[in-house]
């Protein structure tokens, strides 16, 4: 909002400089871009309104705001010759309304007009406003909306099909071509302003081309309304188009100033020669509104604030914002304009006195407590230790976005089975619920390698959304070289550095995890496996498929591996972490190494599970196993066809006793046998 300081004069008398203004302001909650200084010693002081006060995104608005602030008298401009023009039926226009939910209110006036240009001054505030001054009625609409945050609007009568105006809804297929020239498709759930015939305007938007006032316009009808701000808003946003009056309408405007915005521009139209209104002001009002009233408790106010604010200034706080206030009991009686659209509560009027009192002048104190805090969410000490078990494995977090593209979401999930639209999304490129944490990692590579980061190792900690509902997950993605050791040089890293990251994971959360091959669309065949837990999936682990790292900008050649693992699972799955304090061993431990030859298809950690589960259930007379490890896989020479030479090594370990030979013996053969009969094994 651009206030002129000059036109702010006009209601308040502040001898206060527009620096000064600025900065009493900038205390009061009003964000300030700049102060412009124009000839004359006039200025501008342009003001970031926030949505809830659409009220400010006028003269009037702020110059209540500055004699608050200021404490001096709030003196508006007196309406003269307009307030005089009485209210009734016209005889030159009717007016229907027929959705009184999309518009409640509509104020009509015909008027008369001479043609006479715009004087100097009002040419020169509005365009110190920031609006281009085009004739004396379309000059005065503006003139009016900026000092009174009212839109309004001229329509040429004679192009006004059976002198008649009539509020509804747009037909199926309706169109009509806008005052910027562009001819724009209506649907049924879009308000117009229609003659007989057609729509002449997009209620609360723009005129249409039709009816607009021209040179030869010789008799006018004004318009001021009041249109439901979520129509508004609804039909700006589905038409592309954003005009001064939509940002004022879809905020909330005075559904009660309507008839004073009329009063307004006709007093200014006939104060410069501009026209004259014969017939009565046309208000069609159904349903009127009034103000609401709010009860604000001295306590309550107290409390919040953590200050015990006078009374007097509670009242001329209030009053000097425009609110009725009358002494009830514990408190005050108030009541809000219908311009005060933020004020619903008894809180807001606790936000109103506190900004003009001063935040700055309440002093720190710590809140009393009346209860226990809440318990921590357990979910932000899981969050941590996964997050502290990554950024120890040398990776680095990032932070995407959970709206993402559809087409990254066809990535990983190709059918749209755990895909969720967003209904109204801001862009194309934020049109969909990530199903997974992959596609954003999948960015941040890409735009670690396009800035020229050859090694990349990142995590993210967040939510993932499918039509189930949501859960929480924790992924990781890996590129490039591992390590860069002094004596064996740079390394790339594989499948198995980030099924370590995995590992690791799952021994901070006191889990023990299996791998098994699985296939999915956006990872390499053979490269990819399955993360399970007591028969549950936990998530995926596997190389990124170089097509889909290509279409997300990394270069095809890069080796990327990533990782997703279902928190809410893991924790649910959580055990007495691997890594807590145990007291060294007192006893030595015995190591004996075997090697089978299996088939070359039985995996890995299907082999070291059979062993756990031997170690586990065999009743061993002797030596326990409490480790066993594969240092050696062979095929070639002495090993058959489809066959696989696999070595392990197996450590036994007795807690209270040192190991005999005959011990460890017996335990090694039990693991064998079961080693031959669950896969066939033949020792070497």
């Amino acid at each position: 909002m651009r206030l002129v300081v000059s036109w702010l004069r006009d209601f308040v008398d502040v001898k206060a400089s527009p620096e000064e203004i600025a900065d009493t302001l900038g205390l009061r909650g009003f964000e300030v871009a700049s102060v412009e200084p124009l000839p004359g010693g006039d200025a501008v002081i342009d003001f970031e309104v926030t949505a809830n006060r659409p009220d400010c995104l006028s003269v009037m608005g702020l110059a209540r705001e500055v004699a608050t602030a200021f404490q001096i008298p709030y003196a508006p401009t007196p309406v003269t010759n307009g307030a005089s023009v009485p209210t009734g039926t016209s005889d030159r226009i009717t007016v229907a309304i027929d959705d009184e939910e999309l518009g409640p209110r509509y104020v009509g006036a015909v008027a008369d007009i001479t043609g006479a240009a715009s004087p100097s001054w009002m040419a020169s505030r509005l365009q110190a406003a920031g609006i281009r001054p085009i004739s004396a009625i379309v000059d005065i609409t503006n003139y009016v909306l900026i000092e009174r945050g009212h839109p309004m609007h001229a329509f040429d009568l004679a192009r006004l099909a059976g002198a008649e105006i009539r509020v509804r809804r747009a037909k199926k297929g309706e169109r009509i071509t806008t005052l910027d020239g562009v001819e724009r498709k209506l649907d049924e759930n879009m308000l117009v302003i229609a003659d007989r015939d057609r729509a002449q305007a997009v209620a609360g938007v723009m005129g249409g081309a039709h009816s607009e006032v021209s040179a030869s316009t010789r008799a006018i009808v004004f318009e001021s309304a009041y249109f439901k701000p979520a129509s508004v808003r609804t039909t700006s946003k589905r038409l592309g188009l954003k005009t001064e009056a939509s940002a004022r309408f879809e905020r909330g405007a005075d559904v009660n100033g309507a008839l004073p915005a009329m009063q307004r521009a006709i007093a200014l139209m006939e104060s410069i020669g501009a026209g004259n209104v014969s017939n009565p002001i046309v208000d069609r009002y159904p349903a009127p509104r009034r103000p609401a009233t709010l009860h604000l408790r001295r306590a309550r106010l107290a409390s919040l604030l953590g200050a015990a604010v006078p009374e007097a200034d509670v009242v001329r706080i209030l009053q000097g914002l425009g609110l009725g206030v009358t002494a009830a009991g514990d408190g005050w009686n108030v009541v809000a304009p219908t311009s005060r659209v933020d004020l619903l509560r008894e809180v807001d009027l606790i936000e109103e006195v506190g900004r003009h009192y001063g935040f700055e002048r309440i002093e720190s104190a710590f809140p009393v407590l009346t209860q226990p805090a809440p318990p921590p969410d357990p979910r932000i000490a899981r969050d941590g230790l996964a997050r502290r078990v990554l950024t120890s494995a040398g990776l680095s977090e990032v932070l995407t976005f959970g709206f993402i593209e559809a087409t990254a979401a066809a990535l990983v999930d190709p059918g749209a089975a755990n895909t969720v639209a967003v209904a109204n999304p801001l862009s194309a490129k934020f049109d969909t619920l990530r199903p997974l944490l992959i596609p954003g990692l999948m960015d941040a590579v890409a735009h670690n390698r396009r800035h020229g980061r050859r090694d990349v190792g990142v995590f993210e900690i967040g939510a993932r959304f499918a039509p189930g509902g949501e859960t929480r997950a924790v992924a990781v993605a890996q590129t490039g070289a591992v390590s860069d050791h002094w004596k064996n040089g740079p390394r790339e890293v594989d499948f198995f550095d980030t099924k370590g990251i995995v590992e690791r994971i799952a021994d901070a959360f006191g889990i023990r995890v299996r791998f098994e091959p699985v296939t999915l669309p956006f990872l390499v065949a053979g490269q990819a496996a399955a993360v399970r837990v007591d028969g549950s999936a936990l998530g995926f682990i596997g190389r990124l498929s170089p097509s889909i790292a290509d279409e997300r900008g990394a270069p095809r050649q890069d080796a990327i591996f990533v990782a997703e693992l279902d928190l809410d699972a893991l924790s649910a799955s959580v055990g007495v972490p691997f890594a807590s304090v145990r007291p060294l061993p007192r006893h030595p431990f015995v190591v004996r190494d075997l090697s089978i030859v299996v088939d070359d298809t039985l995996p890995a950690e299907i082999i070291r599970g059979t062993i756990r589960t031997a170690a586990e259930r065999i009743v061993v007379a002797g030596a326990p196993l409490v480790d066993v490890r594969i240092f050696d896989r062979y095929q070639g020479k002495g090993v058959p066809d489809g066959k696989v030479s696999v070595s392990l090594r197996f450590t036994f370990q007795a807690p209270n006793r040192t190991l005999t030979d005959a011990e460890v013996q017996q335990s090694f053969d039990q693991v064998l046998a079961v080693l031959v009969r669950e896969h066939g094994a033949v020792q070497r």
